[in-house]
């Protein structure tokens, strides 16, 4: 059976195992808490989407169905999805890359589950319900949350415990975490560069300068 990679493995590997030196590349900030949200998302719908694309592949576990598995693929995108969360819910650069961690995380405490486009969505709302109600001062009621994710509050309720329960409660990253989680999204992702990096690029490559 082909082992299945994990989120560490693909977060620092270039897709394809190759950047074309021809991309016109958008600089971000080396921190990640100024890095635009709508950039933050691709980087991480792009890594989430191929997590998804090489899981799906694989057969599935004995005893493989957990809480987060629907019955069908969800119709949305995961870039939709995400954006949608973010949009509603109101998430912070901090929040989406806690968001990425706990998926780490949860693929390493829980061998069951696995990112895939039975499980992606269910998780996502989880994860962002967990990161906001546990990481921010503001957040919304749970219904809210319920509605934005597509879920019943019953169900979010159930998703939330399970997901805290694997992870054995613990859900605040060390913020160097974090930063090397930015740090290798945007390492990974052609048509991004960090400021520091961004030396060898040519002028007419740089199509947006972030300066803080």
């Amino acid at each position: 059976m082909q082992p299945e990679p994990t989120l560490t493995q693909i977060r620092l590997s270039p897709p394809n195992g190759i950047r074309s030196s021809h991309v016109t590349v958008k600089i971000l900030p080396v921190n990640y808490e100024f890095c635009d949200v709508e950039d933050l998302i691709i980087l991480i719908a792009n890594l989430i989407s191929e997590l998804v694309q090489i899981n799906d592949q694989l057969p599935l576990r004995d005893g493989g169905f957990t809480r987060f598995h629907s019955r069908t693929a969800p119709r949305i995108s995961v870039i939709d999805y995400l954006q949608r969360l973010t949009t509603h819910t109101t998430l912070t650069p901090p929040l989406l890359l806690s968001m990425v961690y706990y998926m780490d995380r949860l693929c390493s405490l829980y061998p069951a589950f696995t990112i895939t486009s039975l499980t992606v969505h269910r998780f996502l709302i989880a994860a962002a319900t967990v990161a906001a109600k546990g990481l921010s001062d503001a957040f919304h009621d749970h219904a809210t949350y319920a509605r934005v994710g597509g879920v019943k509050v019953t169900e979010l309720g159930i998703l939330e415990l399970e997901f805290l329960y694997r992870v054995d409660w613990k859900i605040v990253p060390n913020p160097e975490v974090l930063v090397d989680y930015y740090h290798g999204l945007v390492g990974r992702a052609d048509g991004y560069v960090l400021e520091g990096d961004a030396l060898g690029v040519g002028e007419r490559d740089i199509i947006e300068t972030r300066e803080r």
